[in-house]
Parts: C-alpha cells; sequence; structure tokens
C-alpha cells in the first residue's frame, strides 16, 4: 500500500473530462484535496460535484493552460484556497486528427500551446510553491503516440507529446534543487468519452490491436500518477512510463494472432 496522500493539495489540468478527469478522481479517492483546471466551466463543474458527491474534496476554476497570466491565476488560488500545491498534474491536451497537407500554421501552433507549452507555463507557475514546500511532485500526461507510434493526422500531437518527454529531462534536473520530482505517464488506447461516439466495431478493432484484448481505463492512468506522486517514488524522477495493456509490444498483427 502506498504512503497516504490524504489532505494533499492536486492541481489537474484538463480535469474535467477523459484522462484528467479520471486522474482527479483517483486522487480524490485517496482523500487529495483537487483542483480541477479547465477551459469549459459547465464539464468543470460536474465533475468536481460528481467528485464532493462521493464523499471527496474538489474544487474548479477556469483556466487556459496556454496563457501564462491565466495559469499564474489558478496556481495562487488554489494556494489560496487549499493552502499550497502538493502535487501537479499537467494533463491537459488536444488532439484534433488533420493530416499534414490539410494542417494549417495555426492548427500546428494551436496543439503545441495547448499540450507543451502548458507543460512549461504550469511547471514554471508552481516552481515558487515548491520552494516554499521545501518538495512538490509534477506528473505528465504524455502518450504513446509521438514518442514511441505514429497515427496519420497526428504529426502535431505526437511532436507535441514527444516534445513533452524533451522538456521532461532537464525539468527534473533544475527542479531537483526544490526537492521536487517530475515524471510521465504515457497512456496507450484508454476509453474516454471522445471515443463513444466512434462505434462500437471501431473499439473492438482497437482492442483487438492490444494484447491485454481490451482498452484501458482512466483509473489505470490514474493510478501510475498517484505511484509518482507518492513517497515511494521519491527517488524517481525524470522517468517516463508506459501504461498501453501492452499495445507497443507486437511487431504484427501476426504476432497479436499467435497470443
Amino acid at each position: 500500500m502506498l504512503t497516504s496522500i490524504a489532505g494533499k493539495s492536486v492541481i489537474v489540468t484538463g480535469g474535467s473530462k477523459g484522462i484528467g478527469k479520471g486522474i482527479a478522481k483517483v486522487f480524490a479517492a485517496q482523500g487529495a484535496k483537487v483542483m480541477i483546471a479547465a477551459r469549459g466551466a459547465e464539464a468543470a463543474e460536474l465533475a468536481a460535484a460528481e467528485i464532493r458527491d462521493a464523499g471527496g474534496t474538489a474544487e474548479w476554476l477556469p483556466c487556459d493552460v496556454a496563457d501564462w497570466e491565466s495559469v499564474q491565476a489558478m496556481v495562487e488560488r488554489t494556494v489560496e484556497l487549499f493552502g499550497g500545491v502538493d502535487i501537479l498534474c499537467a494533463n491537459a491536451g488536444i488532439f484534433p486528427q488533420v493530416k499534414m497537407l490539410d494542417m494549417s500554421p495555426e492548427d500546428w501552433d494551436g496543439v503545441m500551446a495547448t499540450n507543451l507549452k502548458s507543460t512549461f507555463l504550469c511547471v514554471k507557475a508552481c516552481i515558487p510553491v515548491f520552494e516554499k514546500a521545501g518538495k512538490g511532485r509534477v506528473i505528465v500526461t504524455s502518450s504513446i503516440t509521438g514518442p514511441v507510434t505514429g497515427f496519420p493526422g497526428w504529426a502535431h500531437y505526437g511532436a507535441s507529446k514527444a516534445g513533452q518527454l524533451g522538456f521532461l529531462k532537464t525539468a527534473a534536473m533544475e527542479l531537483s534543487r526544490y526537492n521536487t520530482t517530475i515524471n510521465a505517464v504515457m497512456p496507450g488506447n484508454i476509453y474516454t468519452e471522445g471515443l463513444q461516439d466512434l462505434g462500437e466495431d471501431y473499439l473492438k478493432t482497437m482492442a483487438a490491436s492490444i494484447p491485454l484484448k481490451r482498452l484501458g481505463a482512466v483509473e489505470d492512468i490514474g493510478n501510475a500518477a498517484l505511484f509518482f506522486a507518492s513517497d515511494e517514488a521519491a527517488y524517481v524522477t525524470g522517468q517516463q512510463i508506459v501504461v498501453d495493456g501492452g499495445q507497443i509490444l507486437p511487431e504484427s498483427l501476426e504476432a497479436i494472432e499467435e497470443i
């Protein structure tokens, strides 16, 4: 059993839905005080209410994670409400699918701002809080897409997710002076609201390419993040863990058929 995080203050960016909401619920279930930061007020309010209804502690704040002033205000308000920031889950991300031939420079910049620039901004804004507390934890939601695999239409997304891992290495060194660790979770195909409209056949095809024969749950990512936030992971920094049911392992479809 991991050391309790009860009472600790946790920011989850993009925590109003999908993987972010799953992370927020996992941390809240362990007694943490969760701040959901998101652009969509309605979804963020509903997510926080859902956690509270389950007996957890959660608040929400509107935040454009690609805007420095907005991020600063979000961190400052979290400190006011919760007394500090112990854990930052830099999870916010978008993944509009568009192939390079049709991708505009604005498309590229938008994904980079939301996925990659935001990671830097959120970490930077938390450094003074971590320094004052003498410790901290950062967990980044990256992806297997970009660092390990590719998929047509996600050149910008893949680049942003690979960029997060590049950022991670130097950030780990710079954050060490504040007794703060930073690590990344790399999800594979995770079942979220965004997949519900794709149809049962599509979901079955996705699951068939995974050795464990199923899509992951948002809680699978939350549990990995929980480990990185724990005292047991205090000597782990600058690292990443793939959570994908073995998706990246088969060298061909034939390998899957041999299972």
